[in-house]
């Protein structure tokens, strides 16, 4: 009975972590949604404790004059960081996908993860 039990319990946790794996492999390459961002680009940064990512915001404006609104988003690529980094202070439109129920901030601050700069 004891050797049954412990075949149990071993493919009971195995099949845990295939459901984590699979959870974490669905949540990080299948994207919820995709569009582009317009605005200025006003921070960006790289952070972490542990996980580092780069971080930033651009500040969206509808209408000349009134108070911009702020968007923070993720950046994965170091190719794509470079290009923003050459670009603070200046209009930008960014592509992004947004992955939602990231399971952990190592993957970035935000669910919006900017995969191209295009320079207005």
């Amino acid at each position: 009975m004891g050797h049954k039990l412990l075949w149990w319990l071993a493919g009971l946790i195995t099949t845990a972590v295939l459901v984590m794996f699979a959870y974490f492999y669905l949540a990080t390459t299948w994207s919820y949604s995709e569009g582009e961002r317009a605005g200025y680009l006003q921070k960006f940064s790289y952070k972490g404790w542990v996980c580092k990512t780069y971080e930033g915001e651009i500040a969206m404006s509808t209408i000349p004059g009134s108070a911009p609104t702020i968007w923070r988003f993720t950046v994965r690529d170091k190719a794509v960081a470079t290009q923003l980094q050459q670009h603070l202070g200046q209009p930008v439109t960014l592509h992004y996908k947004e992955h939602l129920g990231i399971p952990t901030s190592c993957y970035g601050e935000t669910n919006y993860f900017v995969t191209r700069v295009l320079p207005r």
